[in-house]
């Protein structure tokens, strides 16, 4: 398992040693101008893909069957569609989502453009057989019926808003599902039909082994997922940089307080244990439970001290 990204899909889709042959439909790929840079694309074909000029580019065509992989697993992602083959048509037999990240925690992918082209994850719950979903991807019937039919996942039971920008799609799939939508009170406008409401600053257990922690900063009502001691849905709250190698906050686009962010991180940091960072935006990373906590008291001390700024998305480096 590597550090973050998703493993190439398994199976009798061929092995991950990247020495099988390319069909003539794995060549020709490209980033149309519907692009809007939202880094998905680059988390998935690290090697592939890289940001140019304000827009995500391919810098060279897969050269064997698992970098072929990745980049089906980047077009079936980006929610603007924009990640093509030379035919300009995908395969969606080669579709990988719901792609496991480990046993627990699959990766949705179908990103929405409701959501920024946010990140969605389901979360397993072994011992009653049932699942999480945390944010959404993009609202469609045939999605909602791949993951409710996916062999290794059991019923959605609860639909996990992080905060209002991943909201879009909350109500359509909790109903589909027959869950419940939970989002923070400091948020209920973006979803005010929610079933279940955090309130406070105080963590709440929401589920078996699953912790909300409420880190008002990056919205009013922003919320940290928590499960099992491994694994942190953080939203849009904290992400993992590849520019810094760190875990990091989305300064230029906190649009409620950035001083009440490094409030909550205070208060909150020494109640994080978790190995697995899963955000919405930016990486994902796996670090030793203790290092994990090193980095976030460290980012704590770091937030303390950054003041207002105005809101530019241009100045977001993933």
């Amino acid at each position: 398992m590597n550090d973050g990204l998703p493993p190439a899909p398994t199976g009798d889709q061929g092995a991950a040693t990247g020495v099988e042959e390319l069909s003539e439909g794995d060549g020709g790929w490209y980033v149309d101008g519907r692009c809007t840079n939202c880094d998905v694309a680059r988390q998935l074909a690290p090697e592939l893909v890289r940001e140019a000029a304000g827009r995500s580019e391919v810098i060279r065509q897969p050269q064997n069957r698992a970098e072929a992989r990745q980049l089906h697993a980047a077009a079936f992602a980006c929610p603007s569609r924009s990640i093509r083959p030379s035919g300009g048509r995908l395969d969606g037999a080669l579709d990988p989502f719901p792609l496991a990240l480990t046993d627990e925690v699959h990766l949705c992918g179908h990103n929405s453009p409701h959501t920024a082209g946010a990140n969605s994850y389901l979360l397993r719950r072994p011992s009653s057989g049932t699942t999480m979903m945390i944010d959404t991807p993009r609202w469609s019937s045939t999605l909602a019926t791949r993951y409710e039919e996916h062999e290794e996942l059991g019923p959605v039971t609860d639909v996990l808003l992080t905060h209002r920008d991943h909201a879009a799609h909350g109500r359509r799939y909790a109903d589909r599902f027959g869950a419940r939508l939970w989002i923070h009170e400091g948020d209920l406008d973006a979803a005010p039909d929610a079933d279940r409401i955090l309130r406070g600053t105080e963590p709440a257990e929401i589920g078996e082994g699953v912790t909300a922690h409420p880190l008002p900063g990056h919205t009013r009502g922003s919320v940290l997922y928590v499960a099992d001691g491994r694994y942190c849905f953080s939203g849009d709250s904290l992400y993992w940089s590849r520019t810094t190698a760190d875990v990091e906050v989305a300064e230029s686009v906190t649009w409620y307080s950035i001083a009440e962010l490094g409030a909550s991180l205070a208060r909150t940091a020494d109640r994080l244990h978790f190995e697995w960072l899963l955000p919405g935006h930016g990486d994902r990373k796996r670090l030793p439970a203790p290092e994990m906590t090193r980095r976030i008291k460290r980012l704590t001390t770091r937030v303390q001290s950054l003041r207002p700024r105005p809101i530019d998305f241009a100045a977001m480096r993933y």
